[in-house]
């Protein structure tokens, strides 16, 4: 057993040199600069200001007003948590039920299901930036064909730009993501079904046990451990959402995420040590909420509960 801790240990040892070369470094870096006041013309002549990215103020010498200034009071930033947030509760858990929906399906038994599994994978598979225009060109409001069923239907009075309205762009890009990433779920916890013995399932028909009861009493409890880990792994892609947000509705405060906004001050207005506080903020958040999840969902990645 020592023996195979040890050779685990040396497979081991070049992964972890090659995450500290392309993410620990970097990362330490971007926390570094969110100390300083680096720009992108000045990166090695950069000064160390400490906290005044996150926080400082100033006093009016007339009025005596304390001003407040930095990352932890700039409204823009919390708006993109807000967005951010509410981005991904809304998105994983709609893709939560809808994943166990198809996963429940793709695990009947029917003719085709093999293609039917193929085919379901598609809309995953295509690249976010390639759905991302797609999905921007059939809701847009002059030509887009999702506005023209809704107004044949009778459902619309009027087109709607879905993208560029502020009330309705969060709508489309729930839609999009909805559309793309449910497959990606649906196939985790179709691994999880599929771990269940069917002599489970024979021995509650046997008694009459209705399906309803066996979905809660036997499939929720057993594919729960699988279910978990699909839900950490889309609220991390849910809480750094950028490529998707980016394209579909560019400069939009209403979707703008801390994602987005820290790319912006990063390279578009240089604001290198603002956007780099940013991006620690962000790091902070996405870790913080993880280790709550796994802590209070009681996640295992051996596949079982604490």
């Amino acid at each position: 057993m020592k023996q195979r801790v040890a050779a685990a240990r040396w497979f081991l040892l070049p992964m972890m040199a090659a995450l500290a070369v392309v993410a620990g470094w970097p990362l330490m870096r971007s926390i570094w600069f969110s100390f300083t006041d680096a720009s992108l013309t000045d990166l090695y002549g950069a000064e160390f200001i400490g906290f005044g990215n996150y926080l400082r103020w100033s006093v009016i010498e007339s009025t005596g007003a304390v001003r407040y200034r930095g990352l932890l009071v700039d409204p823009a930033w919390w708006n993109a948590v807000w967005n951010t947030l509410r981005f991904a509760v809304v998105s994983v858990s709609l893709e939560a039920v809808f994943g166990m929906i198809v996963a429940l399906v793709l695990n009947a038994n029917f003719r085709g299901r093999g293609l039917v599994r193929a085919a379901i994978l598609i809309p995953w598979a295509i690249p976010t930036i390639v759905s991302a225009r797609m999905w921007g060109w059939m809701l847009n409001d002059q030509f887009g064909i999702i506005n023209d069923m809704l107004f044949n239907l009778g459902l619309i009075s009027t087109k709607i730009a879905w993208a560029a309205n502020p009330e309705t762009a969060m709508t489309a890009v729930l839609i999009v993501d909805i559309w793309k990433t449910t497959p990606f779920m649906a196939l985790l916890i179709l691994a999880g079904l599929q771990m269940i013995p069917r002599d489970i399932y024979e021995a509650a028909e046997i008694d009459g046990v209705h399906p309803i009861k066996q979905f809660f009493r036997i499939t929720l409890p057993l594919v729960r451990p699988a279910l978990m880990v699909a839900i950490i792994f889309r609220l991390l892609d849910a809480l750094r959402i950028f490529d998707l947000i980016y394209v579909l509705t560019p400069n939009s405060a209403a979707t703008k995420t801390m994602s987005v906004l820290a790319r912006e001050n990063l390279f578009d207005f240089d604001n290198f040590a603002y956007g780099s506080a940013m991006s620690t903020l962000l790091f902070l958040i996405i870790a913080i909420l993880t280790v709550l999840y796994i802590w209070l969902g009681r996640v295992r990645f051996d596949g079982g509960d604490r």
